[in-house]
Protein backbone atom coordinates (compact mmCIF):
# COMPACT_ATOMS: atom_id res chain seq x y z
CA UNK A 1 0.00 0.00 0.00
CA UNK A 2 2.92 2.31 -0.67
CA UNK A 3 1.60 3.65 -3.97
CA UNK A 4 -0.95 6.47 -3.78
CA UNK A 5 -4.35 6.15 -5.46
CA UNK A 6 -4.08 9.64 -6.98
CA UNK A 7 -0.89 11.23 -8.22
CA UNK A 8 0.00 14.59 -9.73
CA UNK A 9 1.47 14.27 -13.22
CA UNK A 10 2.64 17.84 -13.64
CA UNK A 11 3.33 20.48 -11.04
CA UNK A 12 3.07 20.10 -7.26
CA UNK A 13 -0.15 19.63 -5.33
CA UNK A 14 -0.36 20.03 -1.60
CA UNK A 15 -2.09 17.25 0.38
CA UNK A 16 -5.08 19.54 0.97
CA UNK A 17 -5.54 20.04 -2.77
CA UNK A 18 -5.40 16.31 -3.45
CA UNK A 19 -7.92 15.74 -0.64
CA UNK A 20 -10.27 18.36 -2.12
CA UNK A 21 -10.13 16.78 -5.59
CA UNK A 22 -10.69 13.34 -4.07
CA UNK A 23 -13.73 14.60 -2.14
CA UNK A 24 -15.22 16.15 -5.27
CA UNK A 25 -14.69 12.99 -7.33
CA UNK A 26 -16.21 10.77 -4.64
CA UNK A 27 -19.23 13.09 -4.25
CA UNK A 28 -19.86 13.10 -8.01
CA UNK A 29 -19.52 9.32 -8.19
CA UNK A 30 -21.98 8.84 -5.32
CA UNK A 31 -24.52 11.28 -6.80
CA UNK A 32 -25.25 9.13 -9.84
CA UNK A 33 -26.98 10.31 -12.99
CA UNK A 34 -29.24 13.33 -12.64
CA UNK A 35 -31.40 12.61 -15.68
CA UNK A 36 -32.98 9.14 -15.85
CA UNK A 37 -33.68 9.42 -19.59
CA UNK A 38 -31.16 7.79 -21.90
CA UNK A 39 -28.63 10.17 -23.40
CA UNK A 40 -28.26 8.29 -26.68
CA UNK A 41 -31.15 8.67 -29.08
CA UNK A 42 -29.87 6.65 -31.98
CA UNK A 43 -31.56 5.50 -35.11
CA UNK A 44 -33.90 2.57 -35.04
CA UNK A 45 -32.58 1.41 -38.40
CA UNK A 46 -28.90 1.05 -39.20
CA UNK A 47 -27.39 3.72 -41.42
CA UNK A 48 -25.59 1.16 -43.57
CA UNK A 49 -26.79 -1.69 -45.76
CA UNK A 50 -25.57 -5.25 -45.99
CA UNK A 51 -24.42 -5.89 -49.52
CA UNK A 52 -25.56 -9.52 -49.54
CA UNK A 53 -29.14 -8.36 -48.97
CA UNK A 54 -29.11 -5.85 -51.82
CA UNK A 55 -30.43 -6.71 -55.28
CA UNK A 56 -27.72 -7.66 -57.71
CA UNK A 57 -28.40 -4.99 -60.30
CA UNK A 58 -28.97 -1.27 -59.99
CA UNK A 59 -29.88 0.95 -62.86
CA UNK A 60 -27.01 3.17 -64.03
CA UNK A 61 -29.08 6.31 -63.46
CA UNK A 62 -29.84 5.32 -59.87
CA UNK A 63 -27.96 7.17 -57.13
CA UNK A 64 -29.24 4.97 -54.38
Amino acid sequence: MDTPDIRVEKGHAEPEEVAAITAILLARAAAGPTDPTPTHRGRVKAGWRRLEREPGFRAPHSWR
